[in-house]
């Protein structure tokens, strides 16, 4: 299996349980290795009190596409420290898409940036994550489909 076959397989493994980013319409446009390239539309139900995007979302969506990069090489892996900053507001109809960099791939952990653009190719927000990266795998990625 390829890496970006195997990507791709960990991303439907994963999203498969993932109601929240479900909820969210998060829709897989690119998935590589340590990459991710997802897209979603904001909703009415995800504006807060002052007619513009929760923060929570955009958070979210960044949470999101870290998750399924950093997971990407088939071993499990789980956030231990993240940021975001808010550069601009986001309106109910705009498309965001979520790209995630790889900062550092070490064997225990992973660091990675998440740009998160509008339909303009304007910076929304920048997300910064760091993920534990256990021994686990996916059955995607494991020999007898097994997460042992």
């Amino acid at each position: 299996m390829s890496g970006e076959q195997l990507a791709k397989a960990v991303f439907e493994e994963m999203y498969a349980n993932d109601t929240f980013s479900k909820w969210l319409g998060i829709e897989a446009v690119c998935l590589m290795p340590g990459y991710a390239l997802l897209r979603m539309q904001v909703r009415d139900e995800m504006l807060n009190g002052f007619g513009i995007v929760h923060g929570g979302i955009t958070y979210s969506f960044a949470d999101s596409a870290l998750a399924f990069a950093s997971n990407s090489y088939g071993r499990q892996a789980v956030s231990i420290e993240t940021a975001i900053n808010h550069l601009q507001p986001v309106q109910a109809g705009q498309w965001l898409t979520a790209e995630v960099e790889e900062i550092h791939l070490g064997n225990s952990t992973g660091v990675y940036q998440v740009y998160i653009t509008d339909e303009r190719k304007q910076k929304v927000a920048l997300f910064k994550g760091t993920v534990y990266r256990s021994k686990r795998l996916f059955a995607a990625a494991s020999p007898g489909g097994s997460t042992e």
